[in-house]
């Protein structure tokens, strides 16, 4: 796995040479500089592009993608006609080096298209959550400075372009590729994601034919010009403080990223890797595709999360591999048709996103036949995994800890309060330096200074310890961030839309904990004076303005919040307040199809 320790081996030995030490044959190398060896440089220094182009030439004809439920099957070369046919088209109507493409679609086949088609000619996909509503998707419109936006028709009850519409009234009054939004002054290309023609947007057979009139040169001159440290892919998240930001991951990051995570798994060509998670989130297109192409194993992709066809996949296409959150694996082993399904070709996979419960885990090693199965650790900004079990770890220790430090990853838990790092068993927040370190969020700076401390450490936010043989368990959370199933909600953006609602005078959104999705917001209100407002007006206006895993579950009206004697709040006294509620059933729990 570590290319660069043997180099680095031969430059310590010489330098013992030159200090006099004895016969070099026979020297050993002290264990602090093995360990050590492996921060030199990570597996590949190559761009995703260039990376890609290496494993098509490998085995072209090899499964790199297939969708059971629709009958799609792509090898690695037709894939990457594809794939270049759209990189011609995009450079065609301008879309070069730097710029930035917003993907705001489920897991349709041409979501992977357009990341290998950006990478390559080195624009930057910006990754977006399919649930999002106007009000999301306005701000990442502005705070991403998006140049092109590729959608797809809808998402449940979202209906995509009626909502550019909404947002960007020119695209009815102008012509495809002539966009001028008073609003959004950057955004130049509306791309929809199949054949059907709407006014001011590019369709994608119409990309596919400009690409098509196009010399293969364009394409590789563009690549020519990529380098590994640029940004490859902008992803939204409520990192650890404050309002979405965006993390922007190079090529290095995330190519490096996915194949220690493959390693971690064993996977090999022969795998074929069941992704029903999310693509717009690490983990689909790190844990998920960068795995697989640098294994050059197989995709079998569902285009969002149903537990039938999950089965169903699984069985038909003799799946490897199946990646979930927790939640997803107890919907999978609940499923009524469970026991139908022949399971018996998977081997490993990953369950992550959220705590996993140990009896969820051990359910899954023996009634899913994944005896394999790995749990990985991390955050958006760490590319994302920064610690991780693997295959050849003992059950026990998949089943209660994270795992151990990535290769070339240095972790450590820092005391708080000090900066002081915390000696084994002992709680300290998880911090991460290394090669997969984000370069920081876009257009943030203060923010990102107060993510990555001066010695390049990425602080978690979460508490967590470490053992003498190297093992890290996650304990608790600094931060207020919510974790809904895998989800990651900052109550922030939640209060600062709850506080445009003239009836609400102050609010406070903390965690409360939840059986399936372990934790759902809840929001604690304090109302205007002689204000008359319902929990079903605040759920509503939730469900019209934001995604709806945001809305807040529970609505306790108060008179006052609790404070410290600096006036503080205290979040955490709500948090035990919520609790006690569920648990005396002062409040029924949430419905667990919300």
């Amino acid at each position: 796995m570590n290319k660069e320790l043997p180099i680095n081996v031969a430059l310590h030995k010489e330098a013992a040479r030159k200090a006099g030490i004895g016969d070099l044959d026979t020297y050993e190398i002290p264990q602090v500089i093995q360990d050590q060896a492996q921060y030199t440089g990570p597996f590949t220094d190559l761009t995703i592009g260039a990376f890609f182009e290496a494993e098509v030439a490998k085995n072209p004809d090899h499964d790199f993608l297939v969708m059971p439920d629709r009958g799609l099957r792509w090898s690695y070369a037709q894939f990457d006609d594809r794939v270049n046919s759209l990189a011609k088209g995009m450079l065609a109507i301008g879309l070069t080096r730097g710029m930035h493409l917003g993907v705001w679609a489920r897991n349709v086949p041409d979501w992977l298209t357009f990341m290998f088609a950006a990478a390559k000619i080195g624009v930057v996909m910006v990754t977006m959550n399919s649930a999002y509503k106007s009000h999301e998707l306005a701000y990442v419109l502005e705070q991403a400075d998006l140049d092109a936006l590729a959608v797809i028709d809808n998402f449940r009850d979202v209906d995509y372009v009626k909502t550019i519409r909404e947002l960007v009234p020119e695209s009815l009054e102008n012509a495809r590729g002539y966009l001028r939004s008073e609003r959004f002054p950057h955004l130049k290309h509306l791309i929809y994601m199949g054949p059907e023609k709407h006014r001011g947007f590019y369709s994608m057979p119409e990309l596919l034919l400009l690409g098509a009139h196009n010399p293969d040169s364009l394409v590789t001159d563009a690549l020519a010009q990529v380098e590994t440290d640029d940004v490859a892919m902008m992803q939204y998240t409520s990192g650890t403080t404050g309002f979405p930001k965006g993390v922007q991951l190079s090529h290095r990051n995330i190519l490096n990223n996915g194949y220690y995570i493959g390693e971690c798994q064993k996977l090999t060509a022969a795998d074929r890797v069941c992704l029903p998670v999310p693509l717009f989130h690490c983990f689909g297109c790190v844990l998920g595709v960068m795995a697989v192409i640098t294994h050059g194993a197989t995709h079998v992709l569902l285009e969002e999360f149903n537990p039938f066809l999950v089965l169903s996949a699984v069985e038909k296409e003799r799946a490897t591999a199946l990646y979930g959150v927790p939640t997803m694996f107890i919907a999978i082993m609940g499923h009524p048709s469970f026991d139908s399904f022949d399971l018996s070709s998977l081997r490993t996979g990953i369950m992550a996103g959220s705590p996993c419960p140990v009896e969820t885990m051990k359910q899954v090693m023996s009634d899913m036949h994944m005896s394999e199965v790995t749990i990985a650790y991390g955050l958006t900004e760490t590319s994302p995994v920064f610690t991780m079990t693997t295959v050849d770890d003992p059950a026990d220790i998949r089943c209660e800890t994270v795992g151990k430090a990535m290769p070339h990853a240095d972790v450590r838990v820092i005391d708080p309060d000090t900066g002081e790092q915390c000696p084994p068993g002992v709680v300290g927040e998880l911090c991460c330096r290394g090669y997969q370190v984000m370069k920081g969020y876009y257009k943030m700076p203060e923010a990102s200074e107060q993510a990555i401390d001066a010695d390049g450490f990425l602080h978690s936010g979460d508490l967590g310890t470490v053992d003498e043989q190297g093992y890290y368990r996650v304990t608790g959370r600094i931060k207020d961030m919510i974790i809904r199933g895998g989800e990651n909600i900052y109550p922030r953006e939640i209060e600062e839309f709850l506080y445009t609602l003239p009836e609400v005078k102050d609010v406070q959104v903390v965690a409360a904990p939840d059986k399936k999705y372990g934790e759902l917001p809840a929001a604690f209100i304090i109302l205007q004076d002689g204000a008359n407002l319902s929990e079903d007006d605040v759920k509503e206006a939730c469900y019209q303005q934001m995604a709806r895993y945001k809305a807040p579950r529970y609505i306790v009206f108060v008179d006052e919040f609790p404070l410290t004697t600096s006036g503080k709040i205290m979040k955490y006294k709500m948090r035990e307040t919520i609790t006690e509620m569920l648990a005396d059933g002062t409040i029924e729990p949430a419905a667990s199809h919300l």
